[in-house]
């Protein structure tokens, strides 16, 4: 990969990749990984980008798919009771994982369902409706009743009203 490719094409859509890997992703090790996953793939598909939605959208959908991949793989070799109790030896000092409220959101967001996580991601970051169903190839519509009972589900797991 090109400096210039890493310096134009990813690291502007950095705080992107970095709050999609953390959602799936317990330990400093891990969400290294992931990131760098994220990254190659950006690489490896530019040239299938046809630039009929935004770069960023693109970005988004390549994170996403990168990241339930991996979990996907990870579940499948009967990591995830081990990548679950890693989650209590995150290691301290870590920027992604320093932040208690934050790493409390986090917490809450990955006991939401894989699709919920994603939609709830990109509503953090902003995203029109309409952007995250073209990410997640649904109809606007389906995003906004989702985004409020998601917001219902968190509000609950945040005030300890469901385990």
């Amino acid at each position: 990969m090109s400096t210039d490719f890493y310096q134009t094409a990813i690291l502007p859509y950095a705080p992107i990749i970095i709050k999609i890997c953390r959602a799936y992703t317990d330990t400093q090790e891990d969400f290294e990984d992931y990131y760098q996953e994220v990254c190659l793939q950006i690489w490896r598909s530019k040239d299938n980008f046809q630039e009929q939605s935004k770069w960023s959208t693109w970005v988004y959908r390549i994170s996403l798919n990168v990241c339930l991949t991996l979990l996907k793989k990870r579940k499948r070799k009967q990591e995830y009771t081990d990548f679950k109790a890693a989650s209590h030896k995150a290691v301290v000092g870590n920027r992604a994982f320093e932040n208690e409220e934050i790493n409390q959101l986090y917490d809450a967001i990955k006991r939401l369902s894989e699709v919920d996580r994603a939609v709830i991601l990109l509503f953090l970051e902003e995203r029109s409706y309409q952007e995250i169903a073209d990410i997640l190839g649904t109809n606007p519509n389906n995003i906004g009743v989702r985004v409020k009972r998601i917001k219902e589900r968190l509000k609950k797991i945040l005030d300890g009203k469901t385990h």
